[in-house]
């Protein structure tokens, strides 16, 4: 296997005096959807959000394409080819949708994606390219938010609760996306509640429990551990 595109080494993290993240080691390899598997409150959207340098308060190393992330702020994290979507998703809500795509800027040297190859992926928001943010669906802001990061060009994806309250057929919707950015050779990162969701897109898990990773494994074992997953996540 190829060197990973992102790598975490005994990552901590701090909110404030509260210790969160507790050594936390993951790697993400190019073209990989891998999603970080745990119960509310174990540190997965820390890690999404240390990784990018929202939480400024870390140690360990943290790398991205074999650059050391850890010094950088938040601008130049992002300039690398990161591309975050938060679950409060962070449009621009006065802003129409084609607005919103064209703001963002460009982080590689190959170029985002035209208008017309998002509007393709994302045909809801062709339909609504002129209506502002305040008048989408949740559904259609989480397309936007998404599509907002496609149009930079980054290499990967941090994606936290992409599906969280959205309706099956947009949740559906997501998945085919994700699906075919995989396609396309996107890395993504995803931390999501909806366990058949997930496994219906990743190539491998991290569970996270108490702020550690406790456990790594490939899709094709996942049946084999659906007994002990029950009782870590409820599931």
């Amino acid at each position: 296997m190829s060197e990973p595109l992102l790598s975490l080494s005994d990552l901590h993290a701090w909110y404030g005096e509260s210790h969160v993240l507790h050594g936390v080691d993951l790697d993400v390899f190019p073209g990989e959807t891998v999603t970080l598997l745990g119960r509310n409150g174990v540190g997965k959207t820390t890690t999404l959000r240390a990784i990018m340098g929202i939480i400024r308060r870390r140690t360990g190393r943290i790398t991205f394409g074999g650059k050391d992330l850890m010094r950088l702020p938040l601008h130049r994290t992002a300039h690398q080819g990161i591309g975050f979507v938060p679950e409060e998703r962070g449009i621009f809500a006065t802003l129409s949708v084609e607005e919103n795509l064209l703001l963002p800027p460009v982080v590689s040297k190959e170029g985002g994606m035209g208008l017309e190859e998002i509007f393709d992926l994302f045909p809801n928001l062709k339909e609504r390219r002129n209506s502002s943010g305040t008048k989408l669906s949740g559904g259609e802001q989480q397309m936007l938010a998404i599509a907002r990061m496609l149009r930079t060009g980054v290499r990967l994806l941090l994606l936290d609760e992409p599906t969280e309250g959205l309706a099956p057929v947009i949740v559906q919707r997501i998945g085919e996306v994700l699906r075919e950015l995989k396609k396309r050779g996107m890395t993504v990162l995803l931390v999501e509640q909806n366990f058949h969701f997930a496994r219906r897109i990743a190539d491998r898990f991290y569970l996270m429990e108490n702020g550690r990773v406790t456990a790594s494994f490939p899709v094709s074992e996942l049946d084999r551990r659906r007994e002990a997953l029950h009782e870590t996540l409820g599931v």
